[in-house]
C-alpha cells in the first residue's frame, strides 16, 4: 500500500496501491517502463520501497531481501531465469535450503517432495537431467517448482511466456489455473492482452509508475485495457495497405544448414525475397527457424545450397556478419540479450555496435563521443525509448525499450534488407504498434523485410506472404490476405499445403 520508489530521477512507482485477493490469479498490465517490474520487485526484496507498506494476509511486513519474501510465502518467477545451468534440477530445486551439512539426506527429502509436487500440479521435470540443456519451458516449470518447494503461497511470473512458444504458453495457463484451483494465489505481471483475457481474474493496469485501472477482467475487453495502458486509442491491428513487390533482392536455393554437432537443422531450403514486401516464417520454435537466419545473416555456414544477395552469391564462403552489413543486410536477432546487445555497454554503445567505425562515430581511429550521444539521444525519440538518458546501462532498460534500441540501430542504418526475428518478444502492446508500424514503413520504402515470430496473429498482420516451417524444411507458401490460424497450425503440424514447393 502506498508503495513509493524512485530511482534517481526516474519515478518507478508512484503511490502505487495493489490489493491481491487470496485464490486468484490477479494481472498486472502496462507498457514497458510502467513499473510493473519495479513493484513486484519490491515485494520479492530486490528492492526497498522509498515508502510504503506491504501485508500479507492482512499483517504488515517487512521485506528488506528475498529471503525475507520467501519467509512471508511469496515465489517469484523472473523473466529471466535464475538458475545454474550446469547443475541438475533437484540441485537448483534446494540450491539455497540444502537441508544441513548432510546433503545426500537433503536432496533424498527434496526429490519427494518434489515428486508429490509435479504429481499435484502437472509440474513434470526430469530432477536429474542437467538445467542447461531443457526447453525453456521445462526451465521455467523449474522455477515454479523451486517456489512451492519452498512454500509460497503467492506466486509472481514476470512476463513468464515471454520465452515460450504458444502452446508452452496454453500449457503454462493450464498449470496457473490448476494452482489457483488448490488455493494458491498468482499475479501475473505481462503485457499480453490475450493473456490477461484467458486466465486471470482481475486486473491491474499500470501507466508511468501508477495504477490508473483496475477491474474484474470478465468486465473488460483487450480494446479498453489497451487503451488503459497507453492512454490513447491503440490499434491491435497491422495497418498496411497492399504491397508493391519488385526484384528479387534475396534469394535461397536448396539451402541446409546443420548445428554445432552436425544435426541437421535446414533442409532445402528455397524461397525468394522482394523489394517492397514483408515475409514471415511461421512455425514452432526450434523447427529450423534460428539455423535459417543464422545462415542468412553471416553467423553460420551452410552446409550445402546457395544465398544469392541482388542476384550475386555469398555462398558457399560467405561473408560474415560485417560484409553482409556493408552490402545493406541487417539483422535484429531472436534473442536481443545473447545477441543484439552487450549487457555491460551503456546504450549509446550498444547502439552503434557493428556500425562503429563508420565516419560518423569514429575519426583517426578514436569514436566521436558527441556524434554517438547525438545519435543515440535521436534514436531514442524517434523510437520513443524511456528514460531519454544515453549513458544507461543497456540492463537498466525494460526488456521492450531494449528491443526499440535494437530495432533503432538496424532500421536506421539504410538497409536494402533487414532480417527480424522475434520483432515483438518481451514488447507492450504500444510499442509493438509502434515496431510493427515502423517495419512497414520500411516495406513501403521499397525494402525488403524477412521476419520470423511464433506469433501467429503477428506473423498473420505483417506478412504479405508466409512461408511454414516443420522439421527443418519450408513445407508451404500462401499469400497473407489468406492465412488463417488452422491453415498455419495444419501447416506447423509438417501437412503440407496442396500446391506448395
Amino acid at each position: 500500500m502506498g508503495i513509493d520508489k524512485r530511482f534517481g530521477a526516474v519515478h518507478a512507482n508512484r503511490d502505487v496501491n495493489l490489493s491481491v485477493a487470496r485464490g486468484s490469479i490477479h494481472g498486472l498490465i502496462g507498457e514497458n517502463g510502467a513499473g510493473k517490474s519495479t513493484l513486484m520487485n519490491i515485494v520479492y526484496g530486490f528492492h526497498r520501497a522509498d515508502r510504503g507498506e506491504i501485508r500479507v494476509n492482512g499483517r504488515a511486513v517487512q521485506i528488506g531481501r528475498p529471503r525475507d519474501s520467501i519467509d512471508a510465502g511469496i515465489g517469484m518467477v523472473h523473466q529471466h531465469f535464475m538458475l545454474v545451468e550446469n547443475f541438475s534440477v533437484l540441485e537448483n530445486v534446494v540450491l539455497g535450503a540444502e537441508g544441513g551439512r548432510l546433503l545426500g539426506k537433503g536432496l533424498a527429502a527434496a526429490r519427494a517432495g518434489l515428486e508429490a509436487l509435479a504429481r499435484d500440479y502437472g509440474l513434470d521435470v526430469p530432477l536429474d537431467a542437467e538445467t542447461g540443456h531443457l526447453p525453456v519451458g521445462l526451465q521455467q516449470r523449474v522455477e515454479i517448482l523451486k517456489a512451492l518447494h519452498h512454500r509460497a503461497e503467492i506466486l509472481i511470473l514476470d512476463e513468464p511466456t515471454a520465452v515460450l512458444t504458444p502452446p508452452e504458453a496454453d500449457q503454462l495457463f493450464r498449470m496457473l489455473s490448476l494452482l489457483r484451483d488448490q488455493g494458491k494465489t498468482v499475479v501475473l505481471v505481462t503485457h499480453k492482452l490475450r493473456e490477461i483475457m484467458a486466465v486471470t481474474d482481475r486486473v491491474t493496469v499500470m501507466r508511468q509508475g501508477a495504477v490508473v485501472h483496475e477491474t474484474a477482467t470478465r468486465d473488460t475487453s483487450p480494446k479498453a485495457l489497451a487503451e488503459q495502458m497507453v492512454g490513447r486509442s491503440v490499434s491491435l491491428r497491422v495497418e498496411k495497405g497492399p504491397a508493391s513487390p519488385g526484384p528479387v533482392l534475396l534469394e535461397v536455393r536448396n539451402l541446409c544448414v546443420s548445428d554445432r554437432l552436425g544435426v541437421p537443422r535446414v533442409k532445402s531450403a528455397s524461397f525468394a525475397l522482394r523489394a517492397g514486401e514483408i515475409v514471415g516464417i511461421a512455425g514452432v520454435s526450434g523447427n529450423g527457424q534460428t539455423e535459417l537466419l543464422e545462415a542468412l545473416t553471416g553467423i553460420r555456414r551452410p552446409t550445402s545450397g546457395e544465398v544469392l544477395l541482388s542476384g550475386r552469391a555469398l555462398t558457399p564462403k560467405g561473408l560474415g556478419p560485417r560484409g553482409l552489413r556493408s552490402l545493406g543486410v541487417a539483422h535484429v536477432p531472436e534473442d536481443r540479450l545473447k545477441m543484439g546487445v552487450v549487457s555491460s555497454f551503456s546504450a549509446e554503445d550498444n547502439v552503434i555496435l557493428g556500425y562503429h567505425d563508420r565516419g560518423a562515430f569514429a575519426r583517426g581511429g578514436f569514436f566521436r563521443r558527441g556524434a554517438i550521444r547525438a545519435d543515440c539521444v535521436a534514436k531514442m525519440s524517434a523510437f520513443d525509448v524511456r528514460p531519454t538518458d544515453p549513458s544507461l546501462r543497456i540492463t537498466s532498460f525494460s526488456g521492450g525499450n531494449q528491443q526499440k534500441l535494437v530495432l533503432a540501430r538496424e532500421m536506421d542504418c539504410g538497409p536494402s534488407v533487414l532480417i527480424v526475428g522475434q520483432p515483438t518478444r518481451g514488447v507492450d502492446i504500444g510499442a509493438i504498434e509502434f515496431i510493427h508500424r515502423r517495419i512497414v514503413e520500411l516495406r513501403d520504402q521499397g525494402k525488403a523485410v524477412l521476419v520470423v515470430s511464433v506469433e501467429l496473429d503477428e506473423i498473420m498482420g505483417l506478412s504479405d506472404r508466409i512461408l511454414v516451417m516443420a522439421g527443418g524444411e519450408v513445407v508451404g507458401e500462401l499469400p497473407g490476405a489468406e492465412a488463417t490460424e488452422e491453415t498455419l497450425g495444419l501447416m506447423m503440424a509438417g501437412v503440407r499445403r496442396e500446391g506448395s514447393r
